[in-house]
């Protein structure tokens, strides 16, 4: 057993790996570096009141029972670290995987726990959703990284989604958007409260979603795609309860998301057939700038007919599409931990073609070129989301497409 850790630690120096997933590897793009700043983490719990308790649907009465929908949330953000201290923690995770597998694996981090926040000066929120299953702590190369260049990174444990506790999907399919549009309230409500290590620190007008899979379903519909009355969502989701997302429907009209600056869709679930969630009048529902990373083998989300379409679709949005180049649908998670042997479960963090950490170096560069866009107005930022490949070694853009389209609307 030492001597195949020897030999994976020495495949990672060998292929530029750092040690903490939210360094990149010396191949990583200009834009993938962490920034200047100091990351400190802290666990909060939120509680959605009175929400459809979806998976105790009674079939007789045809109706849910309403609950209090927990939701425990993952914040980075920039921290002061005291002398003496080292800005480095260990995330401990369930085993991935669908169906529930037993077992748990530690992420090692570079952050440090409940170190004080930087005084003085409020940041960007950008909220962060996994996939179906998943974990607040899937992406943690991407939400340190991002706190170290000055933003609020909450990356949210969905009820019912989560490693280890997988339940029943009709609860993903109702609960996603509605996660995330109530994490962005709850964590404004706490960046005005006295005391809380959040105070000041958040600048809750100013936000982008980035979701990646089933993550992805739920921000592209909290960025204002709403469902589709022809989606298989409607018999999905029993007694009518997706009903107020639909894009026709007064209430999601009426949904608060004016905060929400850009949005970030990896591999986003949902347009692909049967459930074809959106159709092209509810895409056009997103007018805010987009970005979508997808790998054009993707066999999950269905690259053709789900995730290209969408972007398409996606017409009232300035809007920019990655492509990796024969890669499945793992485009969007941390690498797998150090030691899995288990070919079933490696596969659900590594890409057969690609090395992890390359994709992972890759999608810090994009993402963080497009948040300071349009979260920072840094317009210097602009010229690294094209096709010229601004900010990567030379002869080191082989295999990735990127497409850029302007909205039609305004």
């Amino acid at each position: 057993m030492k001597r195949a850790l020897w030999f994976l630690a020495a495949c990672a120096v060998a292929n530029g790996q750092t040690g903490y997933f939210s360094v990149p590897s010396v191949d990583a793009p200009e834009l993938a570096a962490r920034g200047p700043e100091s990351v400190g983490v802290r666990t909060v719990d939120i509680v959605h009141p009175d929400q459809a308790d979806i998976l105790h649907f009674d079939k007789q009465s045809g109706k849910a029972p309403r609950y209090d929908r927990p939701l425990k949330l993952e914040v980075w953000y920039p921290a002061v670290i005291p002398g003496g201290a080292e800005e480095k923690t260990v995330y401990r995770s369930a085993m991935a995987g669908a169906g529930n597998p037993p077992g748990s694996f530690d992420i090692p981090g570079k952050a440090m726990r409940d170190a004080p926040p930087v005084a003085g000066r409020k940041f960007p929120l950008v909220v962060v959703s996994h996939g179906y299953p998943g974990s607040r702590t899937f992406l943690t190369y991407l939400t340190e990284n991002l706190a170290s260049k000055g933003y609020v990174v909450a990356a949210i444990d969905h009820t019912d989604s989560v490693f280890g506790e997988v339940r029943g999907f009709a609860s993903t399919l109702l609960n996603r958007a509605g996660d995330q549009l109530f994490t962005i309230q709850a964590i404004a409500d706490l960046s005005g409260r006295q005391g809380h290590f959040l105070n000041g620190l958040v600048d809750a007008s100013n936000v982008a979603v980035v979701g990646y899979s089933m993550g992805g379903y739920g921000a592209l519909t909290s960025a204002g795609a709403g469902y589709s009355r022809s989606s298989a969502l409607s018999t999905a989701v029993p007694g009518g309860y997706i009903d107020e997302w639909f894009a026709d429907s007064p209430n999601f009209q009426a949904l608060p998301r004016g905060a929400i600056k850009a949005v970030v869709a990896i591999a986003p679930w949902g347009e692909q057939p049967p459930y074809n969630a959106w159709d092209a009048a509810g895409l056009a529902g997103i007018r805010i700038p987009s970005l979508f990373i997808a790998g054009d083998h993707d066999d999950v989300a269905v690259y053709e007919t789900g995730i290209k379409r969408a972007f398409e679709r996606a017409v009232n949005s300035d809007r920019c599409m990655l492509v990796y180049e024969n890669a499945r649908h793992n485009t969007g998670g941390n690498p797998a931990p150090p030691g899995l042997t288990d070919l079933k479960l490696l596969q659900f963090f590594e890409e057969p073609v690609w090395r992890k950490d390359r994709i992972t170096g890759i999608n810090q560069h994009f993402i963080s070129a497009f948040l300071d866009l349009n979260l920072k107005g840094d317009q210097t930022r602009r010229e690294y989301l094209n096709s010229s490949w601004k900010g990567f070694q030379p002869r080191w853009s082989l295999g990735l497409e990127m497409q850029c389209v302007a909205a039609t609307a305004r």
